[in-house]
């Protein structure tokens, strides 16, 4: 198994291809799984950055479109699904490439997490909390219970948040997910990261976020409001911001620069998360040699 990783705008998707076709040059077939949450939902296609079937190659993709923008995903459920698909893979003499940015979904897959269940009257009692008192204050007590999980999650996710105390409380242990690297390997995997210089990637982010709006999301947005969004799917980074836009809450310049500050923000976190890899081997993002690099990883014994 290979597994692509890295913050947006660093080219996974490209590379992921690229590292197919090279594959498949070698007389070795490759097949992609998609490990970006957002890209599960169908009809969310401009705000992901998804990549259209035209423009796939003719590789084989999985878990994308998978859910509808009703659905709440679940790292859980999908950990099941994506690792189904890789055995699928392998079993027709394949390589899976697990390609993605979000970085809990990519661990569930690479690491033996193992998933607690849910209690909703916990669930409800911390949500109450969380919509009274807003996710700094559920943030400050996952400091006290778990830094670790704190730290990784950051102050201003609610949903993990509720998460991380609803697992604390249920189980009376840490909930651990955001700590991969104290998780053993779910099997072997070549992980590559890719990595790009802060400003340069800044640059990208902004470029990418106007490219969305100039791209069709408004319209997107507003084909997806009269079947409806999930809680997940109306929260998603620069779907927010468009619904607001839609109504009136924000202009047009104010949706752009509020969606590039938290893709800003977003990208801190997954260069964080994604660093504490220690098995990556990490390739410059505009590396001309980094196709041929990667494909030389996934074939050296």
């Amino acid at each position: 198994m290979v597994v692509i990783v890295g913050a947006t705008g660093t080219g996974k998707s490209e590379l992921s291809l690229g590292l197919a076709e090279g594959l498949s040059a070698s007389g070795i077939g490759a097949e992609i799984v998609n490990a970006d949450a957002m890209q599960l939902y169908r009809g969310m296609d401009v705000g992901t950055a998804k990549l259209r079937v035209d423009e796939r190659r003719g590789i084989p993709h999985h878990m994308l479109d998978v859910l509808e923008p009703t659905d709440e995903a679940s790292v859980a459920d999908y950990q099941v699904d994506a690792r189904a698909a890789i055995e699928e893979i392998e079993a027709r003499g394949a390589v899976p490439i697990l390609v993605g940015g979000s970085g809990l979904y990519v661990s569930s897959v690479i690491h033996d997490f193992q998933f607690p269940g849910t209690d909703a009257e916990i669930r409800a009692r911390l949500e109450a909390e969380l919509e009274l008192r807003g996710p700094g204050a559920l943030h400050q007590r996952l400091l006290e219970l778990d830094p670790g999980a704190a730290n990784s999650i950051g102050p201003g996710n609610g949903r993990r948040l509720v998460r991380a105390l609803e697992v604390i409380e249920i189980t009376g242990e840490e909930f651990g997910f955001g700590l991969p690297e104290n998780r053993a390997p779910w099997r072997d995997a070549l992980i590559i990261g890719l990595r790009a210089p802060r400003e340069t990637l800044v640059a990208r982010l902004e470029a990418r976020v106007r490219a969305m709006w100039a791209g069709g999301l408004l319209d997107e947005v507003r084909g997806l409001l009269p079947v409806g969004l999930g809680v997940t799917a109306s929260r998603a980074i620069g779907y927010a911001q468009a619904i607001a836009q839609l109504n009136g809450e924000l202009t047009e310049e104010e949706a752009i620069a509020q969606t590039t500050a938290l893709t800003r923000r977003y990208a801190r976190r997954q260069v964080s998360w994604f660093g504490r890899y220690r098995e990556a081997e990490w390739i410059d993002f505009d590396n001309p040699a980094r196709f041929g690099r990667a494909l030389t990883l996934a074939t050296s014994p």
